[in-house]
C-alpha cells in the first residue's frame, strides 16, 4: 500500500498550470495528461464507479458498507491545477530527512535557499522529514498533496473491514483561475456534503473564504517616436500607473490578513499603445466587497473623464461568493472535521480563507463543502514545502471522517 508522499511524488511530474488567459476548457492540456492517470490508479484501486468526463473532471464512487446504506454520503475534492505564479514545469523535489530546524539549501549553484528569516514558521517542522523544491520551481503541493491524500485514504479505507458509508471523490481541473467548479456535475456527483483537501498546515479546518472578483484593465494609448512625441505621445503604460496609484495603498495583500479584503496587481504588460493589467479583488464582508467593486469602477470613470472616454476600459466578473454566509447553518459539517482532527492527536484551528477554493461555488451550488488542510506550505512560490509524516496523519483524518456514525 502507497504512502501519500509517494504518491504525491509522482503527480508532481506532470505540468498542470493553469491559464487564465486560455480560451480552452481545461485551460492547459497538461491537466487533462493528470485527469487521466488519476482515472487509470482509481480504477486499479478497484474503486467500483469512476468516470472521467469531456471537461477533465475525474468522479469516483464507494459503496457504503451495508448496515450503513443510510448514512450520509461524503463527498472528498481536490484540485489537479497549479498556479501560475511560478513555473509548474520540470519539477525537481527532494526529501530533507529529519530537518534541522535551520535554513535550507535548496539550490547551491544558483544560490537559492530557504531561510528561517524569510519564513519564521520553519522551526515548527524540526525532525520532519521535508519534501522541497530545487529553488527554480513551485511543488505542486497545491493541491497534488490532497489528491494523494485523499485516494491514499481511499485505499486503506476499501482495505478494511471497518464500516461506512457511501464516499464521493472528485478531482477538478482550473481551481487555481477560478473555474474549478463551473462545470463541476453536483448531482451526478451524489454527496450530502463534502470537503476540499485545499492547502494549509495541518489542522486547519476552514469554512470562510473571501467574496472574489477579477478585473482587467486595458488602457488605450497613442505611441509616437520620442523624438517627436511632445502633446502627442499618450504612454498607456504612465496613464495605466496613473489608475493603480489610486487604489488604497494599504488595501494591498502585502499589510492585510485575517478578514481584510483588497485589490491585487497580479500581472501587467504592454507597452505605450495598449496596456492591460490583471486585479483580483477579495474581501469576506459581502457589502465591504461591493464597495471596492464600485470604488474600482469610479476610478475607471474619473480617468476616462480625464483622458477621453474609452481611454480605460474595465472588465470586472465576480468569481465566487464567502461560503460562510451558506455554511453558518450547517455547523454540523464543520465539527465533524474538528472532531476528526480531536480523535487523531490533532488540535483544529479555524481560520478564514485567504485564498479560493472550489468549495465555495459548491456550497453556493447545493453542496456544503468547507475545506480541510492538505499540508501543504508556502503555496504558489519557489519555497513551498510539504512535511511527509503531516500527509500520513491528514490521511487518517479523513478517514476518521469517513467512519465517523454522526
Amino acid at each position: 500500500m502507497k504512502r501519500a508522499y509517494e504518491r504525491f511524488l509522482s503527480y508532481v511530474a506532470y505540468d498542470t498550470t493553469s491559464d487564465e488567459k486560455s480560451t480552452t476548457f481545461p485551460s492547459t492540456p497538461g491537466q487533462k495528461v493528470l485527469a487521466a492517470v488519476l482515472e487509470k490508479e482509481m480504477k486499479e484501486l478497484g474503486i467500483p464507479r469512476v468516470v472521467m468526463d469531456e471537461n477533465g473532471y475525474v468522479y469516483g464512487e464507494i459503496p457504503a458498507t451495508p448496515g450503513w446504506e443510510e448514512k450520509p454520503a461524503i463527498g472528498l475534492i481536490a484540485h489537479m491545477d497549479t498556479s501560475s505564479a511560478a513555473s509548474g514545469h520540470d519539477i525537481h523535489p527532494r526529501i530533507v530527512e529529519n530537518y534541522d530546524g535551520g535554513d535550507i539549501v535548496l539550490n547551491k549553484e544558483k544560490g537559492i535557499t530557504l531561510k528561517v528569516s524569510d519564513f519564521p514558521v520553519m522551526p515548527r517542522f524540526q525532525g520532519e522529514d521535508l519534501i522541497v523544491t530545487d529553488g527554480t520551481t513551485l511543488l505542486g503541493g497545491d493541491n497534488k498533496a490532497g489528491i494523494a491524500e485523499i485516494l491514499t485514504a481511499v485505499e486503506e479505507l476499501m482495505a478494511s473491514d471497518k464500516p461506512h458509508g457511501r464516499v464521493c471523490v472528485a478531482f477538478t481541473p482550473d481551481e487555481e483561475i477560478g473555474k474549478g467548479a463551473s462545470r463541476f456535475d453536483v448531482a451526478g456527483f451524489g454527496a450530502d456534503f463534502a470537503y476540499t483537501v485545499d492547502g494549509g498546515e495541518l489542522g486547519e479546518v476552514e469554512y470562510e473564504t473571501f467574496n472574489a472578483a477579477q478585473a482587467i484593465v486595458t488602457v488605450h494609448g497613442r505611441s509616437i517616436h520620442p523624438g517627436a512625441a511632445k502633446n502627442k505621445m499618450r504612454n498607456a503604460i504612465l496613464m495605466a500607473m496613473d489608475m493603480h496609484r489610486m487604489l488604497p495603498v494599504f488595501e494591498n495583500p502585502m499589510y492585510t490578513e485575517g478578514r481584510e479584503g483588497f485589490y491585487h496587481l497580479g500581472a501587467i504588460e504592454g507597452d505605450e499603445e495598449c496596456t492591460e493589467m490583471r486585479y483580483i479583488i477579495r474581501d469576506h464582508d459581502r457589502s465591504v466587497f461591493e464597495s471596492k467593486k464600485e470604488r474600482m469602477q469610479k476610478i475607471i470613470d474619473y480617468l476616462n473623464d480625464q483622458y477621453g472616454a474609452g481611454t480605460f476600459e474595465l472588465h470586472m466578473e465576480d468569481q465566487y461568493y464567502n461560503m460562510g454566509d451558506i455554511l453558518k447553518d450547517r455547523m454540523d459539517i464543520v465539527d465533524r472535521a474538528r472532531r476528526a482532527f480531536e480523535a487523531n492527536g490533532i488540535q483544529p484551528v479555524t481560520i478564514p480563507v485567504r485564498g479560493g477554493t472550489d468549495g465555495s461555488q459548491l456550497t453556493f451550488k447545493g453542496l456544503p463543502c468547507p475545506n480541510l488542510s492538505s499540508c501543504d506550505m508556502n503555496a504558489h512560490g519557489r519555497f513551498e514545502f510539504v512535511p511527509v509524516g503531516h500527509m500520513d496523519r491528514m490521511v487518517q483524518v479523513l478517514l476518521t471522517i469517513l467512519r465517523m456514525e454522526a
